[in-house]
């Protein structure tokens, strides 16, 4: 089996950043795998630069794989440079990628589950991805399926993919709005991905995934997803650079041993799955806006929680 290598994007957390590879050691490729790492460089502060050090120092012990490369960039590029001139300088050298954020903790069946997506689905021009993760939605779903678009944790593409994405968010949203495509671009407005893309041309955000996934959905591209996550995100405790506290996007951290049977499926959108996703969207809305109004108001909120309690 033809096998990608891993282009994995680290900051400034030595702990997660450990975590993300002694994950990623066990699966039962790594020793076959090209791992690359990106490691971003120290805004201009102690606490970066002493953090960023702490991150190399620990890279320089790595091993387990075919071969280890570690990219140390100069100077802070942030998250969404980092990810499209890292994806964009590997993909061009190898022609298909993994990728890889220092806050995944991968099943020990992740690198063979992407590997075998990206061997079966390579020449069918429709796919442009293949994803790990799926969102903790309470609907049982097929163990594997299609959806349109793109998406960002723990996924891998083809050059061709690739050569798909635009980086200017302008470009985008002038399409989706010229052709009225907003409100599905939105999951049918269960989720603000338009105004995020917004934020990201305002230079709110520097968001690359809203730009992956307006890139496909506008080429009416599909990604293959599994019916269970093979991922674990550790980096919703505050500490990432592109993260909050509230973990909802999390099913189970016990993602070691999930596996995913990969075959061949009639490639369209699976529109159970879809709305299941729309569902979950509307759900996490629901309670982003109660957290909101507590952390606004916690006295109050408090007391609403204990009067229906009843304590």
């Amino acid at each position: 089996m033809k096998l990608a290598p891993v282009a994995l994007f680290v900051y400034n957390r030595p702990w997660h950043t450990q975590k993300t590879i002694e994950a990623l050691e066990k699966n039962e490729l790594a020793s076959e795998t090209d791992l690359i790492i990106f490691s971003d460089g120290p805004k201009d502060n102690d606490l970066s630069r002493q953090q960023v050090a702490e991150v190399r120092q620990y890279l320089k012990e790595v091993n387990g794989f075919k071969s280890v490369k570690i990219i140390e960039r100069a100077q802070n590029y942030g998250l969404g440079k980092s990810i499209i001139a890292g994806v964009t300088e590997t993909i061009n050298h190898y022609g298909r990628i993994i990728v890889l954020e220092d806050d995944i903790i991968t099943s020990r069946y992740f690198l063979k589950y992407l590997n075998e997506g990206l061997n079966l689905y390579e020449n069918d021009n429709q796919v442009i991805s293949i994803h790990s993760y799926i969102y903790p939605v309470k609907e049982r779903l097929p163990e594997i399926y299609f959806l349109k678009g793109a998406d960002c944790q723990g996924w891998a593409t083809w050059k061709r993919g690739w050569d798909l994405f635009e980086p200017d968010g302008r470009k985008i949203l002038a399409e989706l709005e010229t052709k009225n495509l907003t409100k599905e671009f939105d999951f049918n407005g269960a989720y603000p991905y338009t105004q995020l893309l917004k934020d990201q041309i305002a230079g709110k955000n520097s968001s690359w995934a809203v730009r992956w996934y307006g890139s496909a959905f506008l080429k009416n591209k599909l990604t293959l997803y599994p019916g269970e996550s093979l991922i674990y995100n550790i980096g919703f405790d505050g500490s990432g650079a592109n993260c909050g506290i509230v973990n909802i996007f999390n099913k189970t951290a016990k993602v070691e041993n999930i596996k995913i049977n990969m075959h061949r499926i009639e490639i369209k959108e699976n529109l159970e799955a879809k709305k299941s996703i729309m569902k979950f969207f509307r759900t996490r809305n629901n309670f982003l806006l109660k957290f909101s109004s507590y952390l606004k108001n916690p006295k109050s909120a408090w007391k609403k929680i204990r009067q229906k309690l009843n304590v």
